[in-house]
């Protein structure tokens, strides 16, 4: 019969085991994300110029009747639920 320290060492054994060949599959997963997020990665556009940056600003606003529309929306909702 097998003595209760060796099955302890031998459950050590593969516990230590197990823990290495967890963290060994992790690293190389890791490695290999970073070299595919390094070959796919997105390459840097040139800076726009001042001009189309400031287009786009003033493209991106909200216009006036938009804003009179939504506000006049929530002032309805407003006195109906009050």
């Amino acid at each position: 019969m097998v003595s209760i320290s060796e099955q302890l060492f031998d459950a050590l054994g593969i516990m230590v085991l197990g823990m290495a060949l967890v963290f060994i599959f992790l690293s190389f997963l890791i490695l290999a994300m970073n070299l595919v997020a390094k070959k796919f990665a997105p390459k840097p556009q040139a800076v726009k110029s001042t001009q189309v940056a400031q287009q786009e600003v003033v493209n991106s606003s909200v216009s006036p009747l938009m804003t009179a529309v939504i506000t006049a929306a929530i002032h309805q909702h407003r006195k109906k639920v009050l």
